[in-house]
Parts: C-alpha cells; structure tokens; sequence
C-alpha cells in the first residue's frame, strides 16, 4: 500500500465497476447548502458530482482509525481544487456540486469556511447512496462514502473517475480530462 502525506492511498477495488456510463441517476430530492433541493436525475447539461467522506473542522478530532483508512484525508484540498479551476469547469458548461454524508447544517460551515463557490448537498440519510451502490466504509460506528467523482449529463453517468489518489490535484485531472475528451 502506498500512502501520499503519510496516509494510505485508496486502490481501485472495483467497487464502482457496476457504475457504467449510462446508468440513469436516482429520482431523489437532497437538500443543498444554498438552501434549494437538488433531484440530480432532474439536473440538465452536465455537471461533477464530488462526492468525499467527510470534511473536519479545525479544532475537533477526525473519526476513529481515519489516518490508517485508505483515501479518507483529503476531502478539503480537493474541494479547494474544485473551488479554485470552477471557473474554468464553468467555461465548459459544466456546473459542480459536492455531495457527502454530513448533515446540510454542518456543511454550511465548510461552504462558508472554504468560500466555495457551488453548493454541497446532503445524503445524510444515505438513500442516494444505496440506490446507486455507491462504496462506502464504516468507522466509529458511522458509514462514510468513499471519493470518487461522477460526470453526469441529463441526469445519467457520464464517467466515474475513481479512486482518487491525490485529492488536491484531483481537479486539474478531471478539468485535464474534460478537456482532452471535448477537444476528440
């Protein structure tokens, strides 16, 4: 096992294989950040979907075990990444959204904190989660999704990016890639 700022790297366990470009998203409303509900079956054009375990606020402990879980640091450089080229993702008609399993009140505080410029929805109750068999692992008695990050286009998956080894540049790899793949 590899590890990158000290903490282990996640690899690819096929856990997303059976995401396949095509597969139509659920039919479920999440609250956003923003205040609005997003159903992202119903979403036109295209968008990312950033979904990552869990985000800490400064001054309060991670949960148990997460410096030794493959792919659980990270989720703040990424969303930073995601914040600091969204204006570039815009340029290619591509809206972002985060998704986690955090309540919408404790995602607010990141919002504001990172000054992120789109909304992060809540799968708090995880029933996004189950209907796509998204990966999840389990600590200190929580289940927390794994990162991965989806294109979607008029509410189907477009291209699942996972996992992801290097949180901070995972932006610039997935902005690289639109850009390669438009540019065919």
């Amino acid at each position: 096992m590899t590890t990158s700022g000290n903490f282990p790297q996640p690899i690819d366990d096929g856990a997303v294989a059976h995401l396949k470009a095509g597969t139509t998203l659920p039919l479920l409303a999440l609250p956003a950040t923003d205040g609005s509900v997003v159903d992202l079956a119903a979403l036109p054009g295209r968008s990312i979907l950033i979904v990552y375990p869990w985000t800490g606020r400064p001054g309060h402990p991670n949960p148990p075990d997460w410096d030794i879980i493959p792919g659980a640091h990270g989720s703040t450089p990424e969303l930073e990444g995601f914040r600091d080229r969204e204006p570039a993702f815009a340029t290619l008609g591509v809206r972002l959204l985060g998704l986690s399993r955090q309540t919408t009140e404790y995602q607010r505080e990141l919002v504001a904190r990172l000054a992120l410029p789109f909304p992060i929805l809540s799968d708090a109750l995880g029933g996004f989660a189950a209907a796509l068999g998204l990966p999840s692992f389990t600590t200190g008695g929580a289940i927390y999704l794994k990162r991965l990050t989806l294109l979607i286009e008029g509410g189907r998956i477009e291209t699942v990016f996972y996992p992801v080894p290097d949180p901070a540049g995972h932006a610039a790899d997935v902005l690289l890639s639109l850009q390669k793949k438009w540019d065919d």
